[in-house]
């Protein structure tokens, strides 16, 4: 059992922490305001080899693990980019990981190296207005007809798909009840976004504005059949895959978010003179920051056991899930602890600290809820019953 990082894991945060200084607090900002996608980041960390850290080397991606790729997605959280950064590479560091396990030599040589050298950029589209996190009940349907499959539906929350030029998509291929068992029927795609055929709508939202979300309106969608993931009807099972690894990831993210929230208030804190001493002195304003501190170093020791757990194959649910809940929750705390330590000027937004709060609601709520989390935990490891 050992709670530290090998050399080569801090070797990553030390790099990964050095290249993102190149982006400061400033260049976030800028991007809040205007609402621009980060394209300068998203090709900087493309050139430097880390947007495929998780994917084999025979795509040309290192080779290492979640938990080295949940290691870079704290540090680029912690450095003051927040779910803007995360979220902008996101996409070519976890989501390609079907392709990468179930796809074809000929799939995973076409469409995974141009991901990681950031010629494509890809969006996730599972999501749908009526279905939430019941996945088995999507209504996308891909028909299947000579050659493919012509697709149509509706899908929402979906990340980038105002920049990205290829689409991970699930879409049903056989009708609900026309299946043995309700996750079967359904099929995963990787595809070209055809704007023609798919109206791609942004959702106006809280925060992370340089990040699209977006509905789409998906009509007589041809994808070819050569772009379909594994077997038809196994896309479900497929997916299942990719969820403990996103957990993980965003539970490092809103670890980091934390930190750099922290960070900033206790630098603040030993600045700012107050009836002739710094209010860090007060207990009423170390106090808050230490707890939030060691809850987050707490909840990363979950993410850091899930992430080694799916690395050694392990069955990693339970903690993924767990590390998840606790570092957006501990994130949050973090968040709102700095803003209440700027007093004031935490509501300004040259002080950063209320852009990091907007943004820790993101691994808040998304891609589960807390609410869900703990029906998932009470199930699996209380014996309770199933609630949902």
């Amino acid at each position: 059992m050992d709670f530290s990082l090998t050399d080569d894991q801090q070797n990553i945060r030390d790099a990964v922490l050095k290249h993102c200084s190149q982006f400061p607090d400033e260049y976030w900002l800028a991007r809040d305001n205007d609402g621009v996608f980060p394209h300068e980041f998203h090709k900087s960390m493309a050139d430097a080899g880390w947007l495929g850290v998780a994917m084999p080397e025979s795509v040309g991606g290192a080779g290492l693990g979640i938990t080295e790729a949940a290691i870079m997605m704290q540090a680029v959280a912690e450095s003051g980019g927040g779910m803007t950064a995360a979220s902008s590479i996101h996409g070519p560091v976890f989501s390609m990981q079907p392709v990468a396990i179930f796809g074809t030599e000929e799939q995973q040589q076409r469409m995974i190296p141009p991901v990681l050298s950031g010629e494509h950029k890809i969006c996730f589209a599972v999501t749908e207005p009526n279905t939430g996190l019941d996945t088995t009940k999507l209504k996308t349907h891909a028909e299947k007809r000579e050659g493919g499959y012509m697709v149509n539906g509706e899908k929402i929350w979906i990340s980038v798909a105002q920049v990205a030029n290829k689409m991970m998509i699930l879409a049903r291929t056989t009708p609900l009840d026309q299946v043995k068992r309700k996750t079967e029927g359904l099929s995963l795609f990787f595809t070209d976004i055809d704007r023609s055929k798919i109206e791609i709508r942004k959702i106006p939202k809280m925060g992370r504005h340089a990040v699209d979300s977006n509905m789409l309106f998906i009509s007589d969608f041809w994808i070819p059949e050569e772009d379909r993931i594994g077997a038809e009807g196994d896309g479900f099972k497929i997916i299942l895959h990719g969820l403990n690894p996103e957990r993980i990831l965003l539970g490092a993210e809103a670890v980091g978010l934390g930190r750099v929230a922290i960070d900033r208030a206790a630098k603040y804190a030993k600045e700012r003179i107050v009836f002739d001493r710094p209010i860090g002195m007060n207990q009423g304003i170390q106090h808050p920051l230490a707890k939030c501190w060691a809850q987050l170093e707490a909840a990363n020791l979950m993410v850091m056991k899930g992430a080694t757990l799916f690395d050694k194959g392990k069955d990693c649910g339970v903690e993924a899930n767990a590390g998840k809940y606790l570092a957006a929750e501990a994130g949050f705390e973090a968040c709102h602890t700095a803003l209440s330590t700027l007093g004031g000027m935490g509501y300004a937004q040259e002080y950063h600290v209320e852009r990091y709060l907007r943004e820790i609601l993101i691994p808040r709520t998304a891609p589960v809820s807390a609410h869900m989390i703990l029906n998932f935990l009470a199930e699996k490891v209380l014996g309770l019953p199933k609630s949902y």
